[in-house]
């Protein structure tokens, strides 16, 4: 994915006002041998940049003032109820050293699997996102995680998932819950309480 960037010499809150006014995002690029560079970006381009999966789970190429970086989407600042981007920062990417990340999970086959089609259940994603470590070449937009086979009270750790080649976990273990099947709740326990205190 591609991103348009400028270098700008104007900083501070006031600075960063007429730059809104104007239309455009402040930012900054940070990491790496290089020093930290002030940016600035398109508002309309960007905030419709942010709404893509993939623009926070994907090594951008960043074309700043005719040059070409390669740089991960780190935080972004918003209002608080107007559509509008406050601030973002990027990170420099080294191809040689890992990096990590948050990655989507995308659920497959839920609606297939023994414990909807057969038990009648509801598959509860307990996480949605993997902080994951690999080197920049292998990093994945996104994790599957097939629900094909689950079944009624089971539930899906992290060392049931296929991670790509390269991926590893960051910071967490295999018995971490990815997603559990359970029944829904039908109310009979509330109704039984309430029979027993009417008696």
């Amino acid at each position: 994915m591609k991103i348009v960037a400028y270098s700008r010499a104007e900083q501070g809150s006031g600075a960063s006002r007429r730059l809104r006014a104007a239309g455009q995002t402040p930012g900054i690029i940070y990491g790496g041998t290089t020093p930290p560079l002030p940016i600035k970006l398109d508002h309309n381009a960007l905030f419709h940049s942010l709404r893509r999966e993939a623009f926070h789970s994907s090594i951008l190429d960043m074309e700043i003032d005719g040059k070409v970086e390669q740089v991960l989407l780190r935080d972004y600042q918003m209002h608080a109820f107007k559509q509008l981007v406050l601030h973002v920062d990027f990170q420099r990417v080294d191809a040689s050293q890992p990096i990590h990340l948050k990655v989507p999970l995308h659920f497959l086959n839920e609606e297939n699997s023994p414990a909807v089609r057969q038990g009648g259940a509801t598959i509860f994603h307990i996480v949605t996102e993997l902080e994951i470590s690999c080197l920049p070449k292998d990093l994945p937009a996104y994790i599957d995680v097939d629900l094909a086979d689950i079944a009624v009270g089971q539930t899906v750790y992290l060392s049931d998932l296929k991670l790509p080649p390269g991926v590893t976990p960051f910071d967490a273990d295999d018995t971490m819950a990815i997603a559990v099947a359970a029944l829904p709740d039908t109310g009979v326990a509330e109704e039984d309480a309430a029979e027993s205190e009417k008696d």
